[in-house]
């Protein structure tokens, strides 16, 4: 993320490329894909067993609450889901192995660092709780950041190195320097003040021999960045005297950083630097490097942003690639809002997803093989509804068969894990059995009734399963149900009641605040609490119950984004309180000594009758044999048999 080497440099020479800034009284331009990736690995919140969203949803508001005490308006941006141009398609085919073999080591104990897969949902959840403003950009945010924050003179919070690069009148505040945790007090004026360190680029360039600082974006893309690959540089490094002895492979890169901001200081301009690498690297750079460093300054190019008129006023010009203008209006407004997924810009765009990793069992197949099904109408929903072309690009790629004239089948081409690596599968879209063509133009007016019944088709429940519940409890007992029938290998009687207790448990903590002061209630939560996984115990994994979840997890994520394109035929849940990881693999395992749910559950009535409720929902999808402990069904057909006699 962000150009090679760069962060670990600035950081070397904080004190001279930093200044110390009391943060307050002002707007504050976020990253916010980066800030909660950053914020998820700063705190010692669970990777291995699925994530602990409640908690991740707690330590969000109090980040948020120290920005609204020092009177910081925070505006959060969010990357969306297209790269139609496929300059990153190998960075990111890169980084999804990368996080395969990081989950592999996580299942095995290791310490290494992987995002749960809701996390970005119930941030956005958390964001709208807080009446937070953010906009889920089209493409990366990187650039629509930096353009708001040098229009409106704003400082950013990231810790994406590409923002020591753009030209930000306001400043870049690294999250790693930023004391979010420390507020202070202003012995002048008693006013409150995050301490944090600020990078100025005209400052910085002044300690380059008074850099020109359009030469920034060319040091980038010759440094290296994920949207530019030059091949091997080594005859152009070599010729500006790096010497790779002595270095370790991050020393080396430091040094090269530093001869390079050296070297291209000596020009006025990137236009001479440019004719100056051409010349280090032969006649044969003018056609083939040359273009490639010219394209890639672009990327760092600001111009007027239209994210202010959308701020303010809620309308929007959007800056759309051409396969996505003609999409219909409720889907433009519903995708910069947030109310609709950054996936389907994806698939209506390239007909591409890269599918995220998971901690599971890497000898069976992934966990995303149970929502296989769900994904399928998703996509069905997208482009067999759709009227505007497809993207060439990828239509080369996708494999269209013709079963019926004129009735084109479309593919998605998604990356997902087999094994041990990375490996692209062609999903053919479809639509449940019995549901006719529903344009994508006018899905969000069909009659709400023939909306649910798509989800409910889909997830194979019966309508009277989702009526059984709370309404904001319905799309996940469903999810749940599906999961049952359709994950492979089956859950236990253990796995899934404690899925249904981690659900009570986060239902009781969502209506339980200190001041609720039920003692009855709060022993309960106590006790459920206890359950969970302790930090110390967080080294050995049970497979067979990680991989369990996490096609839960699967179900509910891709549930989720059809319930949201289908305009929420079911309330929309908060994820945050679904699912702890720590406590389901807690609770699996104090249950498989042989309590019950409900002495867990004792001591209040109103917890035992929400998990009552809950399993009867359940129940009614998978049978009532699935809740009978073995023993009890062989004593009830010996009493049955003892009757016919």
């Amino acid at each position: 993320m962000g150009v090679r080497g760069l962060l670990g440099y600035m950081e070397e020479n904080r004190k001279q490329f930093f200044k110390d800034l009391k943060l307050k009284n002002t707007t504050l331009i976020i990253d916010g894909c980066n800030f909660y990736f950053n914020l998820y690995f700063s705190s010692p919140l669970d990777q291995q067993h699925g994530g602990d969203y409640d908690a991740f949803a707690k330590l969000i508001r109090e980040f948020f609450k120290v920005l609204f005490t020092c009177n910081i308006k925070p505006i959060v941006l969010l990357d969306g889901g297209v790269d139609y141009t496929n300059k990153k398609f190998q960075t990111r085919q890169q980084r999804a192995q990368n996080n395969i073999e990081k989950a592999v080591d996580l299942s095995r104990g290791l310490g290494k660092s992987l995002l749960p897969l809701l996390t970005k949902e119930v941030f956005k959840e958390v964001l709208h709780s807080l009446h937070v403003t953010f906009i889920q950009c089209v493409n990366e945010a990187d650039w629509e950041i930096a353009c708001l924050a040098s229009e409106w003179n704003c400082p950013v919070l990231s810790a994406d190195s590409d923002f020591f690069v753009f030209d930000l009148k306001g400043g870049y505040l690294p999250f790693q320097l930023f004391q979010w945790r420390n507020i202070r007090v202003c012995p002048e004026t008693s006013e409150r003040y995050i301490p944090a360190s600020c990078f100025s680029i005209d400052d910085f360039c002044a300690r380059f021999n008074k850099m020109n600082k359009e030469l920034l974006p060319l040091f980038a893309v010759m440094a290296g960045n994920d949207f530019t690959n030059l091949g091997d540089m080594r005859t152009f490094f070599s010729w500006v005297n790096v010497q790779g002895s002595g270095h370790s492979a991050h020393g080396r890169t430091r040094v090269q950083i530093d001869v390079l901001l050296r070297w291209l200081s000596k020009f006025p301009g990137p236009e001479q630097a440019l004719d100056a690498v051409v010349q280090v690297l032969g006649d044969s750079a003018q056609d083939s490097i040359r273009p490639l460093l010219s394209s890639g300054m672009q990327e760092y190019r600001l111009s007027p942003s239209n994210l202010p008129q959308y701020i303010k006023q809620g309308e929007m010009v959007p800056n759309l690639p051409e396969p996505l203008r003609d999409l219909p209006n409720w889907v433009l407004v519903g995708l910069p809002s947030g109310d609709l997924p950054s996936l389907i810009l994806e698939v209506l765009a390239v007909q591409m997803t890269m599918m995220r990793t998971q901690v599971e069992d890497p000898q069976r197949p992934s966990s995303h093989t149970a929502s296989l099904p769900i994904r399928k109408v998703l996509y069905g929903l997208l482009l067999h509804g759709k009227s505007m072309p497809l993207q060439e690009p990828c239509t080369k790629n996708r494999k269209i068969a013709h079963p019926n004239e004129g009735s084109p089948h479309y593919h998605v081409r998604e990356f997902d894990r087999e094994g041990l690596n990375l490996k692209e599968f062609h999903v053919q879209a479809d639509l449940p059995s019995g549901i006719q063509h529903l344009p994508l133009e006018t899905l969000n007016e069909v009659p709400l009734p023939d909306r649910l019944q798509v989800l409910l088709k889909t997830l194979k429940v019966d309508e009277s399963i989702a009526n059984a519940v709370l309404p904001h409890l319905s799309l996940p007992v469903c999810v749940t149900c599906y999961w049952l029938n359709c994950s492979e290998p089956k859950p236990d009687l253990q796995m899934v009641q404690a899925l249904l207790l981690g659900i009570v448990y986060g239902e009781l903590c969502r209506t339980q605040g200190p001041e609720a002061g039920d003692p009855d209630l709060q022993a309960v939560c106590d006790r459920l609490g206890g359950l969970r996984v302790a930090v110390r115990e967080r080294k050995g994994l049970d497979l067979k119950v990680a991989h369990a979840y996490s096609q839960w997890q699967s179900c509910l994520w891709m549930s989720f984004y059809l319930n949201q394109l289908l305009r929420c035929p079911l309330p929309e849940p908060e994820c945050a309180w679904l699912y702890s990881g720590t406590f389901a693999h807690g609770a699996v395992k104090k249950l498989r000594t042989g309590i019950i749910p409900e002495v867990l559950l004792g001591g209040a009535g109103v917890p035992a009758r929400l998990y009552e409720t809950i399993q009867w929902a359940v129940q009614r999808s998978v049978g009532t044999d699935f809740f009978t402990p073995p023993s009890r069904r062989q004593n009830i057909g010996a009493g049955a048999a003892v009757e016919d006699k």
